[in-house]
């Protein structure tokens, strides 16, 4: 039987995060919460017997080694990896790099909300979640899901909305639904797809 697994991890808590700045395609790295909770979602991969035949992840640091690390947990440091910034973060334009209180002062709590919470409105500079899935969906649909068809075991470790782009397709959520779909940093999402590249089930290990 023809196992088609798909495991998708945001990355462990980065230094951005802990600071409370937008960060987008900055490139900053984990913090010690961050490794840790990159560890324990390889640990928890283990300790459900996951394998895996192919991992993809983003062109940043933060994910990467994020990926590393659950690998090393897995015993699979030597697995193929293929990185690519189709995968990357959300770019969050001029607001990468601001505090986010910083920038509701500056631009007002109501614009900011729109620019973080809506579903086609980019920030100054920067990408919509729209146009995030417009990058993020075809890579996988092109490289990522015809490995899990073929009945490659696939971990995918990324961002929150790089990953909200692929979870937009395979739990049909609605550009209002996927907006409010949280994914909490180092905790893995199991899929397993039929045939017909449909969802036959799924696990969040954040409950």
């Amino acid at each position: 039987m023809t196992e088609r697994l798909l495991v998708l991890v945001r990355h462990g808590q980065s230094e951005w995060n802990l600071k409370n700045l937008f960060t987008g395609w900055r490139d900053p790295d984990l913090t010690p919460l961050g490794v840790e909770e990159a560890l324990k979602a390889g640990q928890r991969l283990k300790a459900d017997g996951y394998q895996f035949d192919i991992a993809f992840t983003s062109a940043l640091s933060r994910a990467q080694r994020t990926l590393d690390l659950a690998l090393g947990e897995l015993g699979q440091t030597g697995l193929p990896i293929i990185r690519d910034q189709a995968l990357n973060e959300r770019d969050y334009g001029d607001l990468a790099g601001l505090n986010k209180d910083d920038a509701r002062v500056k631009w007002g709590e109501e614009q900011v909300h729109v620019w973080r919470r809506s579903y086609d409105v980019p920030p100054p500079g920067g990408e919509s979640l729209k146009d995030t899935v417009a990058r993020a969906l075809p890579y996988y649909v092109t490289e990522i899901l015809p490995k899990v068809l073929q009945g490659n075991r696939v971990l995918v470790a990324a961002h929150g909305n790089s990953l909200r782009a692929l979870i937009m397709v395979l739990e049909r959520h609605s550009p209002e639904s996927i907006m409010k779909r949280e994914l909490a940093t180092g905790v893995p999402v199991i899929y397993r797809l039929k045939a017909d590249s449909t969802v036959e089930s799924v696990v969040d290990l954040a409950g």
